[in-house]
């Protein structure tokens, strides 16, 4: 069977959005991509010319003038590719500045009675186009579809003892979706289920094991043998943090079989089944310092970077199949993460609040990153610098949070 799955993925893009928002998205995406820049470095300054409400600037006033404008262009492109509820109603006004300068342009620049003329169709199009934006509310604000519609009664959720696996878990069932719970400490767990129970309706199933045994991972898929799970949540891992050469080689080896190999089993046993029902989920947890190699945190950034490149792959390879893969990469979250791991305590986003981007994220993309700031860290670093620079520069981060030893 050949591999489409570029087809899928824009075709699906296209899907989100009327053909006329379509072209428009593609036309901010020239905007910002090709004809400005070429403006703003190909044309000289005594030359340039940009209109704004209707006045033309010239010079360096129009240079500043094509920052402006590739700024709104960039957002449009951003904005309609992720239909973000911020573009109403600022596209709508945007498109509203363009009606009011063309009319304005062809009314006073070109005058006359042609001018006025020409001033008043430029309304139909320009106008029109406001007017589209404005009544197209309902596309930025629609929401995503409910969880139990779109994958059915059962969610896995592994490593739902605490932290971010027990936020998933009430996440899902605050939408009606029932939750097999599984991780090493049952009295949690079953904390847990009472409370999905009670606060929710759901049925829960508690299934207490260890991931990191080699054959945790098989004996949890057996565990839910007679349950159509349509969800899975691979969330299971944990950090350790100091030098490598002082670390305990069973601890690091525990640390792989959860963090990587976990994930692996589950994939490969249960995708099937996802892929046999036409519908399902997967999301695995990775984390920010999955983007870098991070001194004193070896062993977990590579794992978490095993992750990241895992989860990525699967999204591709799924395109088109009904089976939706994302890669939720946190930062510094407020759970007993820092504890287990050995790091010092630091501030962290609210687990709730990572919870809540992946949902929305799952369908859409590949990978979500929770938070803007986090987003910086990850990418900026790694993009501007050199790797050894980079590399260095975290490990004198890290060193902050490790305690002497």
């Amino acid at each position: 069977m050949p591999y489409r799955g570029l087809e899928h993925w824009w075709r699906a893009h296209l899907q989100r959005r009327p053909a006329w928002m379509n072209a428009l998205m593609l036309f901010c995406i020239f905007m910002a991509a090709i004809q400005l820049p070429f403006d703003f470095f190909g044309t000289p300054v005594a030359r340039d010319e940009q209109v704004w409400f209707g006045i033309v600037l010239h010079g360096w006033a129009a240079k500043v003038g094509e920052l402006a404008h590739w700024l709104v262009y960039a957002a449009g492109a951003y904005g309609f590719w992720h239909m973000r509820s911020w573009m109403w109603p600022w596209a709508a006004v945007y498109a509203g500045q363009v009606a009011f300068a063309m009319f304005i342009w062809f009314a006073v620049h070109r005058g006359g009675g042609r001018g006025f003329v020409l001033a008043l169709l430029s309304l139909i199009p320009f106008g029109g186009l406001t007017s589209l934006l404005w009544r197209s509310r309902p596309l930025f604000h629609a929401g995503r579809a409910p969880l139990r519609a779109r994958y059915g009664n059962w969610a896995l959720i592994t490593g739902a003892s605490a932290g971010i696996g027990a936020e998933f878990a009430r996440a899902l069932a605050r939408e009606g979706v029932s939750c097999v719970l599984t991780a090493r400490r049952r009295e949690r767990l079953d904390t847990l289920a009472e409370e999905l129970a009670s606060a929710y309706g759901v049925e829960t199933r508690v299934v207490p094991l260890d991931l990191s045994a080699a054959d945790g991972a098989e004996r949890l898929v057996e565990a839910i043998a007679d349950l159509d799970v349509g969800l899975v949540i691979a969330n299971a891992g944990y950090g350790l943090a100091g030098r490598f050469a002082t670390q305990d080689t069973r601890r690091l080896q525990d640390m792989v079989q959860l963090n990587c190999t976990a994930p692996v089993v589950l994939a490969s046993r249960l995708l099937p089944r996802l892929l046999a029902r036409g519908r399902g989920g997967l999301i695995i947890v990775s984390s920010i310092a999955g983007h870098q190699p991070l001194p004193l945190n070896a062993v977990y950034s590579a794992t978490k970077g095993f992750d990241l490149l895992l989860g990525e792959a699967l999204w591709a390879e799924l395109q088109g199949s009904g089976v939706d893969v994302l890669v939720l990469q946190p930062g510094p979250t407020a759970t007993e993460f820092q504890d287990v791991a050995g790091e010092s305590a630091h501030a962290g986003e609210p687990a709730a609040q990572v919870v809540g981007i992946a949902l929305n994220a799952l369908g859409r993309q590949p990978s979500v990153i929770s938070g803007w700031g986090n987003w910086l860290k990850a990418n900026a670093a790694v993009r501007l610098a050199p790797r050894a620079l980079v590399t260095l520069v975290a490990g004198r981060v890290m060193s902050q949070w490790v305690p002497e030893e």
